[in-house]
């Protein structure tokens, strides 16, 4: 502190260690030596008593030193020393009180400050800190804080409130801001023993202005909060940092369990309305603001009409920041006029929940406006004089027939023709149809054309899919047709062939040739039998089957067609569903695909086959996978590292007869015979393929939850050595067949195994036969597909007066393509063409048996 004329004034205590007076001491020395000297002259009686005093004397100034050097007013030192005025004038000029001690509590060292801070009139009345605040027991724990401080040498600050000002019995409350630090004292100066430096302030005005301020804050807060207006702030990725009460109650949310971050727009915004309030776009330092009229949604679902004012600072890097976004409610009765409200809400609904893209351009094609679903179609889009024409965010291929169009409607014609425009090509292209209108002049600020774009890549997609279907269902009735018509060709040559071959013996010249003509015949069975596959009318047999045992039982076949150049890698699947299929049929599946497999990897390569369960949540989530309908199913993948299939090839690789491989080299056949299997079974196939990577197959199999049904085994018997078949008769049957060969041979054949035949050109003739043999026929054989009447009506009739009538079909197509034409539970039996004589006198003895 300082006096009236501002020289400071002195510490109210300084005990600093003097330095001492050498030269006194020696002095002193030199006269105690004189005076024994003179003492030893002298004689003893008149020296005695002067001696005595002079011992008298130097025991009081023995005492008195010894008790000036332990209060440091006396102190022996090579020089003399003394405290630097300048550091004492400027510590006692501090408004803060400063108190010097050692770490035992001991006083070195206070100012004025510190006096007046706590109430000391004198340098008697000066207390260390911990004393100074005892008066208050709210105060002992930072006080204990702040000693232990200073024991272990640390700094430390604590504020302490007080009821009373210190030093005083009475007063208003005060606030102290108490410091401690260590000090250390070179040993130069005369120090080196630690000590600590207490600083002492009145915070009580600092503490009232914080606690305005703090009020004035919880003001705005409060006005904020409770506003008629909703406030959010969401950073730059859209999460909400802030939202104020009004807000939301508007939504239904707790704030007081709303933490920053939790939210973001998408949860709050309806539909493509979180692409809208994103889409402002700036430069470095710049700050944007926007109206937009759109729909919050609350918690419960419920939908909220909104304006909201939105405004979006750009840092430097010209990425968006924390946005300050004013919301107004546009419900019902938040507004005076009420008609116009509705109005407002009506079309900003319309115009951002509309799945249609909406935008206005102006003469030069420029976006003005635009709607949600635009954005979300074309993605980011500036908007305003500077921003790109509308024909940068489409395709090459598509920008002449939209500036054609644009610019018709910039010169006033009404009747502009919709247009497909490619947005993306490649190899996931995308597109959409544009509908452009013009603006009537006086009709919009600035606009010129109105447009209006509606998305048609799943479209085209599903146009394409269903053109594909089209044409191979055409392929497959034209290859059924076909199929059929050869099987009966072929049936009528492996016929005669096996009546040949019962006439002839072995050692005939002729019968390696009959021999021959019979095996190229089923050899010509088995490539109709693929087209029949591809049309899926073939003849399937399903059986629960579990695949891990199909391609367990099928790895050796399969290493021997792929040779030694390609690796085979079986990864089997835990725990497969099984599936219903025919096991003949499932095997030439995977046949077929590892044969093609092998032809595209003649250098070497791997063949990768797995097998796995894929759940009904899964089978949605495959890429470039269209038709399948969600459900569990077996998967089965065989992947190659061959070459790989372009695009244009993939189009067609399930057509039959195409192939692209060398002439005489394949059939064409394997990959459409897959195609018919599969589906024929109820599963889907489907191939991805990458040029110079691989290809690989998919095929989905419906899962088999089978019944559990408890057989009872039979008991084992001893094997009977097995009997030729006696398949003679003497029934008589009645052969329905409308081509002659197959009925020639058929009536041959059943009359050389003792039957007796009456044949049949068509329905109506079978049904005359009947008649006229008055219904004494035990058998029908009757083909399916017939002209006039076809078997199934055929059947219909015969019931009619012979109900237990036994009938065979014989047909080139399956036996559940003709199934649904039967009445329900309708009993008959099945034998497929083509057929030889041991096949059909089989069926027919069993049958007749039966």
């Amino acid at each position: 502190m300082s006096d009236m004329d501002g020289t400071p004034s002195g510490p109210m205590i300084s005990r600093p260690e003097r330095s001492g007076n050498i030269g006194l001491l020696i002095g002193l020395a030199l006269l105690l030596v004189g005076a024994a000297a003179a003492f030893a002259v002298m004689d003893r009686e008149v020296a005695q008593p002067f001696i005595l005093a002079l011992l008298g004397i130097l025991a009081v100034v023995g005492v008195f030193c010894l008790f000036a050097g332990a209060i440091g007013f006396l102190r022996l030192s090579a020089r003399p020393g003394e405290a630097n005025p300048l550091a004492s004038a400027f510590v006692d000029t501090l408004e803060d009180g400063a108190l010097i001690t050692d770490l035992d509590g001991r006083l070195v060292y206070a100012n004025k400050a510190y006096a007046d801070l706590t109430g000391a009139e004198s340098a008697a009345d000066i207390r260390v800190v911990e004393r100074v605040f005892s008066s208050d027991p709210d105060a002992a724990d930072a006080i204990f804080r702040l000693s232990q401080a200073m024991r272990d040498s640390r700094r430390a600050q604590e504020e302490i409130r007080m009821p009373v000002p210190l030093g005083r019995a009475e007063g208003a409350a005060r606030w102290y801001r108490v410091s401690v630090r260590p000090l250390q004292v070179p040993k130069e100066r005369g120090g080196g023993k630690p000590m600590a430096v207490w600083q002492l302030s009145d915070i009580t005005r600092d503490r009232a202005e914080q606690e305005n301020s703090f009020q004035e804050l919880q003001r705005v807060i409060n006005f904020l909060d409770h506003a008629p207006a909703g406030f959010f702030s969401c950073d730059g990725e859209g999460r909400l940092v802030y939202l104020n009460a009004t807000l939301a109650d508007w939504l239904g949310y707790d704030l007081a369990q709303f933490d920053a971050g939790d939210l973001d727009l998408s949860s709050i915004v309806r539909g493509d309305g979180t692409e809208l309030i994103r889409s402002l776009k700036g430069q470095a330092g710049e700050v944007k603001s926007e109206t937009f009229d759109l729909d919050f949604v609350t918690r419960n679902g419920r939908g909220l009409p909104v304006r909201l004012l939105h405004r979006v600072p750009f840092g430097e890097n010209g990425q968006p920041g924390d946005s300050r976004t004013l919301v107004l409610n546009r419900s019902r009765g938040e507004e005076v006029s009420e008609a116009l409200r509705a109005a407002e809400v009506r079309f900003a609904r319309f115009f951002n929940n509309t799945p249609i893209a909406i935008a206005s351009l102006d003469k030069e094609g420029r976006v003005l406006r635009t709607n949600a679903p635009f954005l979300k179609l074309f993605g980011a889009v500036d908007t305003g004089d500077e921003a790109p024409k509308l024909e940068a965010y489409v395709a090459e291929s598509g920008r002449e027939n939209l500036a054609k169009a644009l610019s018709a409607a910039a010169n006033g014609i009404g009747e502009i023709a919709p247009i497909d425009i490619p947005l993306v090509e490649g190899n996931d292209p995308r597109s959409a149809t544009f509908y452009v209108s013009a603006v009537q002049e006086g009709e919009g600020d600035g606009e010129a054309a109105i447009v209006y774009a509606l998305e048609t890549t799943q479209q085209r997609a599903l146009e394409a899919q269903f053109a594909q279907s089209q044409k191979m269902q055409a392929i497959g009735q034209l290859a059924g047709g076909v199929a059929h018509d050869f099987n009966n060709v072929l049936t009528a040559i492996i016929g005669f062939s096996d009546l040949l071959l019962a006439s002839h013996r072995p050692t005939d010249p002729s019968f390696q040739d009959i021999m021959n003509i019979k095996q190229n015949a089923n050899r010509a069975a088995g490539l109709v039998r693929q087209l029949l596959a591809f049309s899926r009318r073939q003849t399937l047999r399903p059986q629960q089957l579990e695949l891990n045992d199909v391609l367990a039982d099928l790895s050796i076949l399969l290493d021997r067609l792929l040779g030694e150049k390609v690796e085979l890698k079986v990864i089997h699947g835990r725990d497969l569903w099984p599936v219903m299929a025919d096991l003949n049929q499932l095997e030439q599946v995977i046949v077929n695909l590892a044969v093609n497999a092998g032809d595209a990897m003649a250098d070497g390569g791997r063949l990768t086959i797995r097998t796995r369960n894929v759940s009904e949540a899964e089978s949605t989530q495959f890429e470039n996978i269209r038709g399948m309908p969600p459900g569990e199913y077996t998967l089965v993948e065989v992947e190659d590292t061959g070459h790989g299939m372009p695009p244009d090839v993939m189009e067609k690789i399930f057509d039959p007869f195409f192939s692209t491989k060398e002439v005489g080299k394949g059939t064409g056949l394997g990959l459409s015979t897959v195609y018919g299997i599969v589906k024929q079974t109820g599963g889907f196939v489907f191939c991805t393929s990458d040029v110079d990577v691989g290809t690989t197959f998919r095929l989905f199999l419906p899962r088999h939850i089978p019944e559990f049904v408890e057989e009872e085994k039979p008991e084992p018997k001893e094997k009977e050595p097995e009997k030729v078949a006696d398949l003679t008769g003497s029934a008589s049957i009645l052969l329905v067949e409308d081509e002659e060969a197959v009925r020639a041979f058929g009536a041959r054949a059943l009359a050389s195994r003792g039957y007796t035949v009456y044949e049949a050109a068509s329905g109506n003739e079978a049904l005359e036969v009947m008649e006229e043999t008055g219904g004494k026929i035990d058998l029908v054989v009757s083909d399916v597909v017939m002209p006039e009447m076809d078997g199934p009506t055929l059947l219909v009739e015969l019931r009619k007066t012979q109900p237990d009538l036994k009938i065979i079909f014989v047909s080139g197509y399956a036996e559940d393509a003709f199934e649904e034409n039967l009445p329900p539970g309708e009993k008959f039996f099945f034998l497929a063409k083509p057929f030889t004589l041991r096949q059909l006198a089989t069926t027919v003895k069993d049958v007749l048996n039966g």
